[in-house]
């Protein structure tokens, strides 16, 4: 059997949340379970940050309610701070996905928090999931290659953090490029040391596409032994606190290049490609994806 790379359809939260229309609940629904109907086994399909500073991410517990329970599919909920946390185990999420952020700059500017204050959070959200129960834990470490405000950031500064989850028992670990500066080499030098300092945890890979390296450090990810990977249907997303940031790495462009190769993902192409187009149309733009311009082959 082929291998199978697992990849994480984040279109419906990362992909939505920079964008200057905000769409109805509906339509997200909408988008949601077509891309469960596409081959989506775990979906970031909410966020829960206040809707006055992201609009486009309001009505979470309403998208939350409307979705059928099944076991087939995991429906995440993104968390920066206790209030998140509490509204994500009412809302019935199958998983929380904790963001702290490797830099105090963008920290201050994403969440109003140092990173050593989102540590702190992280810690007090793993011992209120021990002692009430609540969905399992997973972390994401923000703009862990560069930041907007801070300039590079330092290998040592993401092994830091990523330790003290580790010693908190963080099961999966997302390391993520959330302003597209990373290159391939520092990113298999950034797996490898990740995976020393936190040698128990599940590590995953998120990264946008902003300066054309997406898909390359995908491959080196592959590379380096990853087998969980982020992306975002139609090349959609950005952060409404970074300057200049643009897509994910498109759902249908890691699948093409992947099942190209002989990996396994699970996806239907042909339907995520028309996904794509259609919700970009909705968004009043092109997509950003290139097999929604070029399509798979063969035809």
């Amino acid at each position: 059997m082929s291998r199978f790379i697992q990849i994480v359809e984040v279109g419906p939260r990362d992909g939505l949340q920079n964008e200057t229309l905000s769409l109805p609940v509906a339509d997200r629904l909408a988008l949601i379970r077509r891309l469960e109907a596409a081959g989506a086994r775990r979906i970031e399909t909410v966020s829960f940050v206040n809707p006055n500073r992201v609009p486009q991410m309001a009505g979470a517990e309403e998208i939350m309610a409307a979705l059928e329970p099944d076991l087939d599919h995991s429906r995440i909920g993104l968390v920066l701070n206790l209030r998140g946390w509490e509204r994500c185990v009412a809302a019935g999420c199958d998983e929380a996905n904790v963001v702290v952020c490797a830099t105090d700059g963008f920290g201050l500017a994403n969440q109003g928090a140092t990173a050593a204050q989102q540590v702190d959070t992280l810690a007090a959200i793993v011992e209120r999931q021990a002692v009430e129960g609540g969905p399992p834990i997973t972390m994401t470490l923000s703009v862990a290659f560069g930041c907007p405000f801070d300039g590079e950031v330092s290998e040592d500064q993401v092994v830091a953090i990523v330790r003290e989850a580790a010693a908190l028992g963080v099961p999966e670990i997302a390391i993520a490029d959330t302003i597209g500066v990373a290159d391939p080499w520092t990113v298999r030098q950034r797996i490898e040391a990740v995976r020393a300092a936190a040698p128990d945890a599940r590590l995953r890979m998120h990264f946008h596409d902003t300066r054309n390296t997406g898909l390359a450090n995908a491959f080196a990810s592959v590379e380096a032994g990853i087998d969980v990977l982020d992306a975002s249907v139609g090349g959609l997303g950005g952060c409404p606190f970074a300057p200049n940031a643009t897509g994910n790495i498109g759902t249908e462009d890691l699948v093409y290049m992947l099942e190209r190769a002989g990996f396994d993902t699970g996806y239907d192409l042909a339907a995520l490609i028309e996904i794509g187009r259609d919700i970009s149309e909705k968004l009043g733009k092109a997509p950003a994806s290139s097999l929604a311009r070029a399509g798979g082959f063969p035809a």
